[in-house]
């Protein structure tokens, strides 16, 4: 359409130069010529290049750096990355690569979903250390956990088995029938995740946030240059009814390290 709209006001200028032409010409003798006016030309729209950033070039994040850096994500995430609002993710715990990378994404426009509008300018005003630096802040953090549904279920192939029990068979041991490996594998069985690949820390995490991840992982639309991570959870996700997913996200909510269990009844 911007192209069109280029040709479309070029030819219109060119019939007003044809006719503002003959018309001075037929004056000439009549009158002194009178000075013609052209139209500006509709210049393109200006494009830039896409953000770029090579976490690659960066070192070990800085936690003391990150704490400074982290400080704008206080207001959304807590100041420890533990938020009281479950419409944002906890960050508490969450590895230092995964947070930047995340972070790369959002500045690069390839995470677009959520609340991804509002990360942009956050994560665009940070250089590819500060992101670093960011996600080493975070992983020294103490995730929480809230609770996971304990209703018993009263029909269909879960009849019997309480909400978050559903979760916790599919966390633990997959489902062989429909090709979906059990979440541990990856995320540890606390869910703390595997920092050297990248495997985010998904236990405690808010039943919320984790539902509407699964549901666009399910949807197998992203925007990543390099989707070989999310293509992974794509097909964990593709078989998950929505109980499933409703009853992961329970659990996990739930699952913590059961050493916070045992220092919480040392205390009391």
């Amino acid at each position: 359409m911007r192209h069109a709209r280029v040709f479309a006001l070029t030819g219109l200028a060119f019939a007003v130069a044809t006719v503002a032409a003959w018309a001075n010409q037929a004056a000439d003798d009549a009158a002194p010529a009178a000075a013609t006016v052209v139209a500006a030309p509709d210049n393109a729209p200006v494009e830039t290049a896409p953000l770029e950033i090579d976490l690659s070039k960066t070192h070990w994040g800085d936690a003391e750096a990150g704490a400074t850096a982290a400080a704008t994500c206080a207001a959304c995430h807590g100041v420890d990355g533990n938020p009281s609002d479950p419409m944002y993710p906890r960050l508490a715990g969450q590895g230092e690569k995964f947070i930047a990378q995340q972070l790369a994404l959002f500045a690069t426009g390839q995470r677009n979903t959520g609340l991804a509008a509002v990360m942009a300018p956050f994560a665009q005003a940070l250089s590819p250390q500060d992101m670093r630096n960011v996600g080493a802040y975070f992983a020294k953090q103490k995730s929480g956990a809230g609770l996971a549904d304990d209703t018993l279920v009263s029909e269909g192939r879960y009849a019997g088995l309480k909400y978050y029990e559903i979760g916790q068979q599919l966390f633990r041991g997959g489902d062989a029938e429909r090709g979906i490996p059990a979440c541990m594998a990856c995320h540890g069985p606390s869910g703390a995740g595997n920092p050297g690949p990248g495997y985010p820390h998904i236990g405690g995490q808010f039943a919320e946030y984790t539902a509407r991840r699964l549901q666009e992982y399910q949807a197998g639309v992203t925007s990543e240059r390099d989707p070989a991570k999310f293509h992974i959870m794509a097909k964990v996700a593709h078989s998950l009814t929505e109980q499933e997913i409703g009853a992961l996200a329970s659990y996990l909510q739930g699952l913590h390290p059961y050493a916070d269990d045992v220092a919480a009844a040392a205390s009391h």
